[in-house]
C-alpha cells in the first residue's frame, strides 16, 4: 500500500491528468461517502449511469488531502481528496480496468474542516477511464456514493436496461401534436410525435371515449401502436418522458387549426404528464 507521504507526492501528477473533473460543476445532494441507497431516486442512477463509461465498486486504501491552491472549482465546505483503491467489480462498461484505481473527489468537511476517513470504505464509482494507466476520472466531483447492497440491487436493473439492443431512444421534445375529434360527441384522439438524440420513432396516444377515461400509451417504433400502454414507472420507457418532455406543449408543435382541436392537444399533452408524475432528482 502506498504511504501518505508517497501519496501526497503523487497527487500533482494525477491532478493534470484528472483536471476536467476537477473544473467540474458539482451536483447538490448527498456526500459522497455517505449516501444511502434510499436517497438516490430512479432518475439520480439514469443520470449517473448514462453519463459514466464506467462503473465500478471499488474498495478505497488510501486517501490524501489535495491543498486548496491545487483544487480549482472546489466548493466551499468540501475538500478534493486524492484515493487509491482496489477494484472489487466493473459493472458497466467496456473500458479495460486494472486491479488498482487512482482518482479525484470532493467531499464535504466536518466542524473543524476535516474530511472523513474513507480508508476500507467500499463504494459505487461513475467515471471515465483517466489519461494514465489505473487513473479514472469521475464523470463530475461526486459521483462517489457509498456502497450497499441495496443500492447496487437497485442499480443493476437500470445498467441492463441501458445496455439493451432495444432500449428505448433518448427523446429530446415535441416535434409534432395533432388532436381530431371523433365521430361521437367526447370522442377524439390525439397523438404526439416526439423528437429523439437518434432520430428514432417515438409516439404517444391519447384517446377519450365518451363515458370513458381517456387512456394512452406510448409506442416506440415506426407504428403508431393503437394497443400501446403507458410505460411503467422506473423505468426507462418512463425515464425518457418524464425526465425529458417539456412542462407544457410547444405551441409551434401543435398541428391543429381550430382552437378547440388545439386546446384539446394541450389537454391531453397534460394528461400524459399528469400519469407519468414527476421526474424527482435528490442529486440537482
Amino acid at each position: 500500500m502506498t504511504s501518505r507521504k508517497t501519496i501526497a507526492w503523487l497527487a500533482p501528477l494525477a491532478l493534470a491528468a484528472l483536471a476536467p473533473m476537477a473544473h467540474a460543476q458539482p451536483s447538490a445532494g448527498a456526500a459522497p461517502g455517505t449516501a444511502s441507497a434510499g436517497a438516490l431516486t430512479y432518475a439520480d442512477l439514469v443520470d449517473l449511469s448514462e453519463a459514466a463509461p464506467l462503473v465500478l465498486r471499488a474498495r478505497i486504501v488510501d486517501q490524501a488531502t489535495v491543498k486548496p491552491e491545487r483544487a480549482p472549482g472546489l466548493a466551499a465546505g468540501h475538500a478534493r481528496l486524492y484515493i487509491e483503491a482496489e477494484t472489487q467489480a466493473l459493472l458497466a462498461g467496456n473500458a479495460p480496468v486494472g486491479e488498482s484505481l487512482r482518482y479525484l473527489v470532493d467531499v464535504p468537511v466536518d466542524a473543524k474542516g476535516k474530511p472523513p476517513k474513507l480508508k476500507k470504505s467500499q463504494v459505487l464509482l461513475f467515471a471515465r477511464p483517466g489519461q494514465r494507466p489505473a487513473e479514472i476520472q469521475l464523470i463530475d466531483p461526486h459521483a462517489q456514493l457509498a456502497y450497499t447492497p441495496a443500492l447496487e440491487a437497485r442499480l443493476r436493473p437500470v445498467l441492463e436496461q441501458l445496455a439493451a439492443a432495444d432500449k428505448p431512444p433518448v427523446v429530446t421534445g415535441v416535434r409534432d401534436a395533432l388532436s381530431v375529434a371523433g365521430n361521437l360527441a367526447g370522442e377524439s384522439e390525439t397523438q404526439l410525435f416526439l423528437a429523439t438524440k437518434s432520430g428514432d420513432p417515438v409516439s404517444i396516444t391519447v384517446t377519450r371515449r365518451p363515458g370513458q377515461r381517456p387512456f394512452w400509451g406510448a409506442s416506440w417504433s415506426e407504428l403508431v401502436d393503437q394497443s400501446a400502454r403507458p410505460p411503467q414507472p422506473e423505468t426507462l420507457g418512463w425515464y425518457r418522458l418524464a425526465c425529458t418532455l417539456p412542462q407544457s406543449l410547444p405551441q409551434g408543435a401543435n398541428l391543429a387549426r381550430d382552437a378547440a382541436s388545439r386546446a384539446r392537444a394541450a389537454e391531453d399533452y397534460a394528461f400524459v404528464l399528469h400519469q407519468l408524475g414527476p421526474c424527482t432528482r435528490s442529486r440537482g
